[in-house]
């Protein structure tokens, strides 16, 4: 993927989907202000790693674009938390590590495989 937009929309999706996912399993109220409350720590950090790494050049690349993304989403989302009188626990931080790394390094390594395969394809 290529396209800058469509690789911030997958980078926003991943963050939501974690947010929604983690609402769920807690029996959180499903108000649009309590998702929101929780998701823009995140949106933000990710933002963060965007502008740090500027994501924009090689959006889909896995480095530096999408480790610098999931560290800042994590990072960044931890830290805004904190300012935001909003919890972080042990537990959390690692459900949160693990499951960002997996799905916005996870998208751009699909990506990766897809372009490969699209490459392959058409010079055979």
């Amino acid at each position: 993927m290529r396209n800058v937009a469509g690789a911030a929309v997958a980078d926003a999706a991943c963050v939501l989907v974690f947010v929604a996912i983690g609402r769920s399993s807690h029996d959180e109220a499903a108000s649009v202000t309590g998702f929101l409350n929780t998701a823009w720590p995140f949106l933000a950090g990710a933002l963060i790693g965007w502008l740090v790494v500027r994501a924009w050049r090689r959006p889909a690349a896995l480095v530096p674009s999408g480790v610098g993304v999931w560290i800042a989403a994590v990072a960044g989302g931890m830290l805004l938390r904190v300012i935001s009188g909003q919890g972080t626990a042990v537990a959390f931080v690692i459900v949160a590590t693990l499951f960002l790394g997996l799905v916005l390094l996870g998208w751009r390594a699909v990506a990766a495989l897809v372009a490969r395969r699209g490459n392959r394809t058409s010079t055979a």
